[in-house]
């Protein structure tokens, strides 16, 4: 039923994702799927550009590419099952595109429980969950 799953990972509270990854492991394991991890990058606010390394961005990505190559070495996962992938943008607008651009059939991911602040302004998994084209898994933390 799920045969490609999305999970987004702030690698800034690997904590906050374990249980969100821990479930979609064993949903890849009943059907077979694969799981592609996502860990979105902001952009560096133009204002702050000259105040940081030329490379600077290319140093987050080569960062949080080796982040997610250990995340997705401990999962336990075999290699051809589970691969990583890191964006630059919105958190919740790179995740709706890159479960487009894979044809992700789910996204799992955790969400702290709902605070008085998000309940007005929105959070990340409520944008995901609106707006999604495939079904999401939030699980809390």
């Amino acid at each position: 039923m799920f045969k490609s799953i999305l999970v987004p990972i702030d690698l800034a509270d690997t904590d906050l994702a374990k249980p969100a990854l821990a479930t979609a492991i064993t949903l890849s394991q009943t059907w077979s799927g694969s799981i592609r991890l996502l860990n979105v990058l902001p952009m560096t606010p133009v204002m702050l550009a000259e105040y940081v390394p030329a490379d600077f961005d290319e140093q987050q990505r080569q960062t949080s590419e080796e982040a997610l190559a250990i995340v997705a070495r401990e999962s336990g996962i075999e290699t051809g099952r589970i691969s990583s992938v890191v964006r630059q943008g919105g958190i919740y607008h790179e995740i709706l595109e890159e479960a487009m651009q894979m044809k992700a059939d789910l996204i799992v991911m955790t969400s702290h429980r709902p605070a008085m602040r998000t309940y007005f302004l929105g959070s990340n998994a409520g944008h995901v969950v609106r707006y999604a084209k495939c079904s999401v898994l939030v699980v809390r933390h």
